[in-house]
């Protein structure tokens, strides 16, 4: 199709995620099987690659914005923009799941924290006894220095016994069919079990060489 000499792409094509090492395919694909095709970076300026008729440049791209160009009849066509992405992301999945504290009182703060060492693209999902109700506040920090690692933090306002269960973080690989899941028991008291009675006063002397008892009764 003179027309159109590339082939139409979908967003999701122009949006290239690829692993740091790994080779990528720029979908830039002609009408005319013939077609001498170009690519060139957005500096404009031309980059060496395989061109397969079926896929597309093949190579190993540095991240950055990337265009395709052909001639038809003396006539220049660009092709869409593909934007390439490089992500790290190692084949093992490290997950560790973090919990200040596992028990608490009716009224506090419940916080507890997974964190995906070494990869930047990951998909995560909680699992708690509060999701139903969408009880849970989550924040991501994407922290690059000195090494990357994803914290994922959940945080449950105004705890209540029914809050008491497993918390459970799973994460996904973003490339590869790996998953990891951790899981820590968070126990929500109505209120405090614990009560101490000192049997001596808030200063107290000795003797030398004297030995004294410090006796607390607790119920």
């Amino acid at each position: 199709d003179p027309d159109m000499p590339f082939v139409p792409s979908i967003p999701e094509d122009q949006f290239i995620l690829v692993e740091e090492g790994d080779p990528a395919v720029i979908p830039c694909r002609t009408s005319d099987p013939e077609a001498q095709v170009t690519l060139v970076n957005s500096l404009d300026k031309s980059v060496y690659a395989l061109y397969d008729t079926k896929q597309g440049f093949i190579g190993n791209f540095p991240a950055g914005s990337y265009t395709c160009k052909t001639m038809v009849q003396g006539v220049e066509f660009k092709s869409d923009e593909f934007l390439i992405y490089i992500i790290r992301a190692t084949s093992q999945l490290p997950v560790e799941i973090e919990a200040p504290k596992t028990v608490y009182k009716t009224g506090e703060t419940i916080v507890v924290t997974c964190v995906v060492f070494d990869n930047e693209v990951v998909n995560l999902q909680w699992n708690y006894p509060g999701k139903v109700k969408e009880k849970g506040l989550i924040k991501l920090d994407d922290i690059k220095v000195p090494s990357q690692k994803l914290v994922y933090t959940l945080t449950i306002p105004e705890a209540s016994v029914k809050d008491t269960g497993d918390y459970e973080c799973t994460a996904r690989h973003a490339t590869k069919e790996v998953k990891e899941n951790k899981k820590v028991v968070i126990t929500v008291h109505d209120k405090g079990f614990v009560h101490l009675e000192p049997q001596f006063s808030p200063l107290e002397a000795v003797n030398l060489h004297e030995v004294k008892n410090f006796v607390v009764d607790v119920q």
